[in-house]
């Protein structure tokens, strides 16, 4: 009878949990951020525990599970509202290569190691760094890599200096402009930084999409 209870709990939180991480949505099985690694771990603690304790009450492992779906759905609508708290969650990309070179202050400051940039490129089938013009470190710990084109020529990766009404303060410092520059853009437009959603910089040229064009 004890073995029928363990295996009726392993196939009722198998379905139960499938139906958590459907709630949650597609972002949380595809790529797991912080956030999303301590609910699937507490989850999963959950369930062992329960699994265990046949005696204990299932309804003492839905709860807390049921609890954990409804605030990681809470976190995420509240952080596709809120850049600073979406920010704070999910942390930003590191810029790891620039126009062809390493940022060694950058690998340092996300503890990010040769051996683990070397290895990254290895399974993106990249043999040489001297290949990389540009690769970013993503939150969710990912490499993103992109090669030079076959002359070699530098090409200007899109900065966004400006993401939901929020400056990037570090975009405007690497294309060797300032706050001022992008202010007086804006202001000869009619324009401030809160009326913009998405601004960046291509070729010498600014693109602004506003808060009024996504209505």
């Amino acid at each position: 009878m004890e073995m029928l209870h363990v295996v009726l709990r392993t196939l009722f939180f198998y379905f139960f949990v499938m139906i958590c991480y459907r709630l949650m949505g597609k972002r949380e099985i595809g790529q797991l951020g912080v956030v999303d690694l301590i609910v699937s771990i507490l989850i999963a603690e959950l369930i062992a525990i329960s699994i265990e304790n046949i005696k204990d009450s299932i309804f003492l492992t839905i709860l807390p599970i049921s609890l954990l779906v409804v605030l990681e759905i809470l976190l995420a609508f509240i952080s596709i509202k809120s850049r600073k708290i979406r920010t704070f969650i999910d942390g930003k990309p590191s810029l790891i290569i620039c126009n062809g070179k390493i940022n060694y202050n950058e690998m340092v400051k996300q503890r990010y190691s040769m051996d683990n940039l070397l290895l990254s490129l290895r399974q993106k089938e990249i043999k040489n760094i001297d290949d990389v013009e540009y690769a970013f470190l993503e939150p969710n710990g990912k490499l993103s890599v992109f090669k030079y084109n076959f002359l070699k020529f530098p090409s200007s990766y899109p900065m966004p200096l400006i993401l939901d009404g929020s400056l990037q303060k570090k975009a405007i410092k690497h294309i060797k402009k300032n706050e001022t520059w992008l202010k007086n853009i804006l202001a000869a437009k009619g324009l401030e930084i809160k009326d913009i959603f998405y601004c960046f910089f291509k070729k010498n040229k600014l693109y602004i999409i506003r808060r009024n064009d996504l209505k």
